[in-house]
């Protein structure tokens, strides 16, 4: 039986490559899907139904707090409360510090670590009150300073994991699960666009700086989060789980 029927997920940045391999996955166990990405997305609606159907989609934009906490407290009220929530969204730009002004600084962190603590207040309310809950943040391997020209991304990658740590320990009275996924070099449409030309020198890098030789693709992470959230990881939380080949 599908371990998690009558469960609402709550996913944001569900439309990108490891968000559409985590609706694949928690369809496949029988949850109701809330798929969150930007309001602007051209035809998300179809995009999910080629994926699996019954995925509700929710445009909200991110980068405004206010209004992700409007927005979303009215859609967890409508479906009587989330109890799961992913926190998947990240925007990334890359170029050397001295080139991002102050606002995009700003804007990569409020959208990658700021929503994140918003909508974690927001869905645990209805998670206290059930006294149970499952919260994935999606930390990041750029941690580890092996790249160049991810600052803002890497200190919201930060802040992700320190709400990681701070929230289990705040939520864990109420039965409420935190945990993170740090994933590696993932296979994604991404990678593909930011490397190009280089993509191939790219891969043979991931490979020869990874323990395992097989690239990670999203199927791997989306496995991890279905894992976070089963009562197998039910004494799993404030965890950082590296997914990351041996990185």
């Amino acid at each position: 039986m599908p371990q998690f029927t009558g469960k609402n997920v709550l996913l944001t940045g569900a439309l990108g490559t490891v968000g559409r391999a985590m609706v694949a996955r928690y369809a496949e166990e029988g949850a109701t899907i809330i798929a969150l990405d930007r309001p602007d997305a051209e035809n998300p609606q179809a995009l999910l139904d080629g994926i699996v159907k019954g995925v509700r989609y929710f445009g909200c934009d991110l980068n405004d707090l206010a209004g992700t906490e409007k927005a979303v407290t009215a859609l967890a009220e409508d479906v009587g409360g989330i109890d799961i929530l992913i926190n998947n969204a990240a925007y990334v730009v890359n170029k050397p510090h001295e080139e991002f002004s102050i606002a995009e600084y700003e804007d990569e962190v409020r959208i990658n670590s700021s929503a994140a603590f918003v909508l974690m207040r927001v869905c645990s309310k209805h998670m206290k009150a059930k006294k149970a809950g499952k919260i994935i943040n999606m930390t990041s391997l750029t941690l580890t300073g092996h790249w160049d020209g991810f600052v803002p991304y890497v200190a919201s990658k930060g802040a992700m994991y320190g709400l990681v740590k701070s929230m289990a320990r705040e939520l864990g009275v109420h039965g409420i699960n935190v945990n993170g996924i740090n994933p590696g070099a993932i296979v994604s449409e991404a990678e593909w666009r930011h490397f190009g030309d280089n993509r191939e020198k790219y891969h043979q890098w991931i490979l020869e700086n990874q323990s395992l030789k097989r690239r990670i693709e999203p199927v791997d992470i989306a496995n991890a989060a279905v894992f976070l959230c089963s009562e197998q990881a039910a004494l799993i939380t404030g965890q950082d789980i590296h997914v990351d080949a041996g990185w």
